[in-house]
């Protein structure tokens, strides 16, 4: 480190910024206003180094939320991909069907029951995107509600 023009050290050694409060604590004072500065100086570096902890806990939380939330939307467009597949070929099936059908006693059948089928099938598949919609709010949410405990924990 070069010398100020006061005789006194400058530039980071480390401290994150903290040399000046460092430096000052070695002028020479009286012994309780000594003592008070070096406590003060203590307390500054441990709460900058549990600052700089909960940060770098928090960067993880946002990563893992990040991630399971990519999974998660992955596996829902996947599933809604799915689904689409799913009622296209049941349309294209029962438009055969209808094109199939003698008389029109056959077209209100196979319509009455192409109706219940489309019902209970989009219930069950309204279902299923409800629960993984759940799941990517919960997942996303965790890691974050768990590091912030944990900080919360230690701060404590």
């Amino acid at each position: 480190m070069k010398a100020g023009p006061n005789g006194m050290k400058s530039g980071l050694n480390g401290m994150n910024g903290l040399e000046p409060l460092l430096e000052f604590s070695k002028i020479a004072l009286p012994g309780a206003f000594r003592e008070l500065a070096e406590q003060g100086v203590a307390r500054t570096q441990e709460g900058c180094g549990k600052i700089k902890a909960a940060s770098e806990e928090m960067a993880e939380a946002l990563r893992e939320s990040y991630s399971s939330n990519a999974r998660s939307a992955t596996d829902y467009g996947l599933k809604v991909i799915e689904i689409s597949n799913a009622n296209s070929t049941s349309a294209i099936d029962f438009v055969a069907h209808l094109l199939g059908s003698k008389s029109l006693t056959d077209v209100f059948t196979l319509s009455a029951a192409q109706a219940r089928k489309t019902f209970d099938t989009a219930s069950a598949q309204n279902k299923e995107l409800w629960e993984l919609a759940q799941k990517l709010a919960t997942e996303t949410g965790e890691p974050i509600r768990r590091r912030i405990a944990s900080v919360l924990h230690k701060a404590g």
